[in-house]
């Protein structure tokens, strides 16, 4: 879904893109804490969205027709060319940065949905042995912001408590500084019970050969992605090194995971529900794909001259089948807060 949004900016396609996104979570999220930071991404990508009109507005490439703001323009050296700092806004220069922050703002959507949908702890049983440091680290990383929900929403329930209702811009400071310090104590304390149950450990220092390898892969990777870039360069330069590239990373990770010895207590299950939402994720994006191939202007909007966007029934049908999940896997267990309040209410 990521991938897909990252080739429109169509209103029409972001928009759709979002109710997707947001109809799977609300249908198919669980009680857990990383279960309810699904409104934090919404809130970063509407941040972003605000950012991009902001910075369209002071130091954007002014066009349209349409005025929507006069403002003053500064002049600046012959060095900032192509920089214009303030000037006249218009409704369709307006309307590009705010389509372009809505699709930085979709794709971060897509990423909180699955961090909302999966437990980033159960990551680390499918994560490659020979990346177990790094998926340990990473593991900690991303739980940061479903603790910082959850601490938020303990402080909130606090305040109530005493009386105070809302989160006023004046009480901010007097609770930002105890849910990061309780963020941050639960993150450590995450990291410190895997560090005692040995994730991350080596049991013997790792070889020559996956050093060897490693290296000898990101180089054939760089060099072969350079290739395929540059059309002046030889035919042989281009997907031959890639694939050798590939090949070689790939038995440096075997072989870097031969060194790790661990069990599995409880294996992740990978059934027909698993493979549904997989497939219907590629379904979304093999719809983009076909569009841009196709028609691929109907996956932005027209700005100059400002039209209504166009609807492309590939990518639309693609975004069906992405919504099947909510409906064709399995409804997960709710934690007994969620629970509760769901048959207290």
């Amino acid at each position: 879904m990521a991938a897909s949004a990252s080739l429109a900016t169509n209103p029409a396609l972001l928009a759709a893109h979002g109710l997707v996104l947001t109809g799977v979570v609300m249908a198919r999220r669980d009680g857990s804490p990383w279960g309810r930071t699904f409104r934090l991404y919404a809130a970063l990508g509407a941040v972003i969205v605000a950012t991009r009109v902001v910075l369209h507005i002071l130091v954007g490439l002014k066009f349209g027709e349409h005025r929507l703001l006069p403002l003053p323009q500064a002049d600046l050296p012959s060095w900032a060319a192509g920089i214009q700092l303030g000037g006249t806004v218009y409704l369709e220069g307006a309307l590009g940065g705010a389509l372009e922050g809505a699709r930085l703002g979709m794709m971060i959507l897509a990423i909180g949905a699955a961090n909302a949908l999966a437990s980033p702890k159960r990551l680390l049983k499918v994560f490659p042995a020979a990346l177990h440091e790094i998926g340990s680290a990473l593991v900690v990383a991303v739980t940061v912001a479903p603790q910082l929900a959850e601490s938020l929403q303990r402080v909130v329930r606090a305040r109530q408590l005493r009386g105070e209702m809302t989160l006023r811009f004046k009480g901010f400071r007097s609770v930002a500084m105890p849910i990061l310090q309780d963020t941050l104590d639960r993150s450590l304390a995450l990291a410190a019970a895997m560090d005692g149950r040995g994730y991350g450990r080596n049991e013997r220092e790792s070889g020559r050969l996956t050093g060897a390898l490693a290296a000898l892969g990101l180089m054939g990777t760089a060099v072969g992605l350079y290739g395929l870039l540059d059309t002046t360069t030889p035919a042989a330069l281009g997907m031959p090194v890639l694939v050798a590239g590939l090949a070689a990373c790939v038995a440096g990770l075997w072989a870097g995971g031969r060194r790790v010895r661990r069990t599995i207590y409880r294996r992740e299950p990978w059934g027909v529900a698993e493979w549904v939402t997989v497939g219907c994720g590629v379904a979304a994006l093999v719809g983009s794909l076909v569009t841009l191939r196709r028609e691929p202007l109907s996956l932005g909007m027209p700005l100059r001259p400002l039209a209504w966007p166009a609807l492309p029934l590939p990518v639309l049908a693609g975004l069906l089948l992405a919504i099947v999940p909510a409906v064709a896997t399995p409804v997960p267990p709710l934690s007994s807060s969620r629970a509760t309040r769901e048959v207290t209410a």
